[in-house]
């Protein structure tokens, strides 16, 4: 009616003054934000801006280095998990956390499980499974093991436990980024349904359309910081696009030569499934090829796919000379034709902490640093000193274990390991996470230098300008698939064009 204001809704989290610092660098920076109750709010940003680390201090799994932060008006104390299910707080990650042994009813009741004397009262919660199946028209059949659903029903079914625990605050950290259409048009009418019953969502994804379509407000973070607060139908994509992205400066590729030799790799129709599909390139010598895209996109399924890491992936595979090459199923059968992978992770893929800085960098191919079967401790060390060289470790290379460095120390070491084996193509995932400033120059000059010795090397990288300082060409992917590319010898793009292009803004 004419006239009449909504009465206001209570307030459901209240951030105040928070911050979350890893290392001595900002991950959240002084914020402060209120989220009302029985609404969907929106967080989005660039990788990086800040939003799942926040999300974390929300769920009660991180707490915060400075502030504080209220749920429900109480105080929410970070890393005891079982306080933030007390307060009414439920969070589903895209790793789901169900038990892949139990049935699709026993991880709805996981925690809170129906007991009758003692017993458990498989019956009651038969009961209460279907009723919750009614109310949120799912259809899932109980007995189904965890480990045969598909990811969407894994997600249903994380909700439905939220459900039945009476959580109050939903928590959803990219829930569509692996689903099809209409399993995210599914998800996204239950969460409106589960606001119609009065349950709070904060949403983190980087579908812009689906952050229009179902959220009441929406937060936009860059830099660790709130750049905007407003209602959702305040915003336009490229709007939120313009937002997130600001006024980075743009960095422009180098002057490098135009790669003009040889083709090294040639990569048709790579598919793996659930992350991509039909997704071909091509490297020459000389050459940095960078794939941009946002989280979800497939650039890391893509590269542990050619670098033998992804069992299912098929696609035909050319080196040098169009010589086609059966499609690499392991690391070991990659690396024997020429392909080494930097992963992602360097604490869990790419080194082993415990172990010393000479083990770490010629694990990877002991044969050269062996005699009479036995590995020579002074013929290693004397190797990764000298491929280490080239760096600044800021301490001298010795045997000592290589979680006594730093984060930029041990990518350093995960570089030097994955040159071990003498690659032509390198594959780069994530080169500069969680790296300072300068280590962050030296690799990027590292990578920038192995191929100017008329190798290849294909690198990922969630800070779109670096792609944009060391690369020859960028192709960028969106949902598993190329939806585009640049190459930065004829235009010199952006970062907000490549934004546009990975969020499906229309030119």
């Amino acid at each position: 009616m004419d006239g009449v204001t909504a009465a206001p809704r209570g307030v459901a989290v209240r951030c105040v003054d928070v911050s979350k610092i890893y290392e001595g660098t900002a991950a959240v920076r002084s914020l402060s934000l209120v989220i009302e109750q029985g609404t969907i709010h929106a967080l989005v940003g660039a990788n990086g801006a800040g939003k799942s680390t926040l999300l974390g201090m929300m769920s009660g799994r991180t707490r915060p280095t400075t502030g504080r932060i209220e749920v429900f008006g109480n105080d929410l104390v970070g890393g005891r998990p079982r306080d933030a299910h007390a307060a009414g707080i439920a969070c589903v990650y895209q790793e789901l956390s169900l038990v892949p042994h139990l049935n699709a009813c026993a991880n709805v009741f996981l925690g809170s499980e129906r007991v009758r004397r003692g017993i458990l009262d498989d019956r009651a919660m038969m009961r209460r499974y279907a009723e919750l199946c009614t109310m949120l028209e799912v259809d899932i059949d109980p007995h189904t093991r965890a480990s045969d659903l598909s990811v969407a029903a894994g997600q249903l079914i994380e909700i439905m436990r939220a459900v039945q625990r009476g959580s109050r605050l939903l928590l959803l950290d990219e829930p569509t980024a692996a689903l099809s259409q209409r399993e995210r048009e599914n998800l996204l009418t239950l969460m409106r349904r589960l606001r119609g019953n009065g349950t709070t969502i904060v949403l983190v994804t980087h579908n812009l359309d689906e952050v229009l379509a179902v959220s009441d407000t929406v937060t936009v973070m860059r830099n660790a910081k709130i750049v905007q607060s407003a209602p959702a139908r305040s915003y336009t994509k490229p709007g939120l696009v313009k937002l997130m992205v600001g006024d980075m400066p743009n960095f422009v590729a180098q002057d490098h030569a135009r790669p003009d030799g040889e083709v090294l790799l040639r990569i048709a129709g790579c598919t793996v499934g659930g992350a991509i599909t039909d997704v071909s390139l091509e490297v020459r010598a000389n050459e940095v090829l960078g794939i941009a895209g946002l989280v979800g996109a497939g650039r890391s399924s893509l590269l542990r796919a050619i670098a033998g890491a992804e069992s299912t992936a098929t696609g035909r595979m050319y080196l040098r000379d169009n010589r086609e090459a059966s499609w690499p199923v392991s690391p070991r059968k990659a690396h024997r034709l020429g392909i080494s992978l930097l992963p992602e992770d360097r604490k869990t893929q790419g080194l082993i902490l415990g172990m010393s800085i000479p083990d770490n960098v010629t694990l990877p191919r002991l044969y050269p640093f062996s005699r009479a079967g036995l590995v020579s401790s002074k013929r290693q060390l004397g190797f990764a000193q000298e491929r280490l060289a080239a760096f600044n470790l800021n301490r001298t290379v010795s045997r000592y274990p290589v979680n006594q460095l730093s984060g930029g120390g041990q990518q350093k070491v995960a570089f030097a390991r994955a040159m071990v084996v003498d690659p032509e193509i390198l594959l780069v995932d994530e080169p500069t996470r969680g790296v300072d400033v300068g280590a962050k120059a030296e690799l990027l000059r590292a990578i920038r230098e192995f191929a100017g010795q008329g190798k290849g090397v294909i690198v990922t990288s969630a800070e779109t300008e670096e792609l944009l300082e060391i690369c020859d060409r960028i192709m960028v992917l969106s949902a598993g698939r190329v939806v585009g590319h640049f190459d930065l010898h004829q235009h010199k793009p952006t970062v907000r064009e490549i934004f546009d292009i990975a969020f499906g803004v229309e030119q």
